[in-house]
């Protein structure tokens, strides 16, 4: 029986698990070593996270820069260590004079470009070593603040002393430093209690599968080709010619525009590219044309 498996697969991931450890386990259910995660969840967060197997390890990078959606649940009046309840409480304050409007429009002020310096409890290395490593060792260094987009916050739902809502974001945005933030800023404190994330594009929570439910018989089922899972790229079509095709394959830089089949997106950076009806593979374009960044064939 062949066992060659291409393409992704959307876990809901559960609490208590790191992604490594989802990992691990879908190497053990299929039977293969080629396989990686497009961004950590934290242990206690749940939901998407789409594991890219065989080929598809190679498209990890793009999946990773997509924007994220999470739902979270904050509650006000203390600050932890780890910014979320599964920490240490390091400072409290009173949030009893503070209304339903003055939380919502602190939320809200988030949306935008912000500044975010990165928790001490995150994977981050400085000088080679993890900074959750150096906090569990009373060790704080220096961290630069980070640009980040929160593209949006809705449904916001205030409660006595909670806070719950949906962000989407970019890449590399923390929640919890979110909600750590926002407590700040209403000058009670606040910690993450909750967090799922719903979509990690273009993959949503609605199509992500149980891990216990993945097994070898049945993956064909779930998967998701390399292609469809970056149908958001405009698509090149190049001709059956030989020459153009060896300057391609080449890294040759070249005037595509004619072949892309989609409308002309001066932000489009990426594209799939086709040999008529075949994936080929991915190009990137530069100011000085279009060349080819990963060939899918062979």
């Amino acid at each position: 029986m062949n066992h060659t498996i291409n393409g992704v697969i959307v876990i809901d991931k559960p609490m208590d698990m790191t992604s490594h450890d989802v990992v691990a386990i879908m190497r053990r259910k299929l039977k293969t070593k080629k396989i990686g995660h497009t961004g950590t969840l934290d242990p206690m967060a749940t939901g998407v996270l789409p594991i890219c197997i065989g080929k598809a390890t190679k498209i990890v990078d793009f999946l990773m820069d997509q924007k994220k959606t999470y739902h979270c649940t904050m509650k006000f009046g203390s600050a932890t260590d780890t910014q979320d309840r599964w920490g240490q409480v390091i400072m409290t304050g009173d949030c009893s004079g503070i209304n339903e409007k003055e939380i919502t429009e602190a939320i809200l002020s988030f949306v935008g470009e912000i500044h975010q310096i990165p928790p001490m409890y995150s994977a981050l290395k400085v000088n080679g070593e993890k900074l959750v490593d150096l906090a569990r060792k009373g060790i704080v260094v220096e961290r630069e603040a980070r640009i980040r987009i929160i593209h949006s916050i809705e449904g916001i739902d205030v409660r006595q002393h909670t806070a719950s809502f949906s962000v989407t974001c970019s890449k590399g945005t923390y929640i919890r430093t979110l909600c750590h933030d926002i407590g700040i800023k209403l000058g009670c404190y606040a910690h993450m209690t909750e967090l799922r994330r719903t979509t990690s594009d273009p993959f949503k929570i609605e199509s992500a599968m149980i891990l216990e439910d993945l097994s070898l018989e049945n993956v064909k089922n779930h998967i998701i080709s390399i292609e469809d899972a970056l149908d958001w790229m405009p698509m090149i079509s190049l001709p059956q010619n030989a020459e153009l095709l060896k300057q391609v394959e080449n890294g040759v830089r070249k005037n595509l525009d004619k072949y892309i089949k989609d409308s002309i997106d001066v932000k489009d950076t990426y594209y799939r590219v086709f040999i008529e009806d075949q994936f080929y593979g991915l190009a990137e374009k530069l100011d000085d044309g279009i060349y080819m960044k990963k060939l899918m064939i062979g």
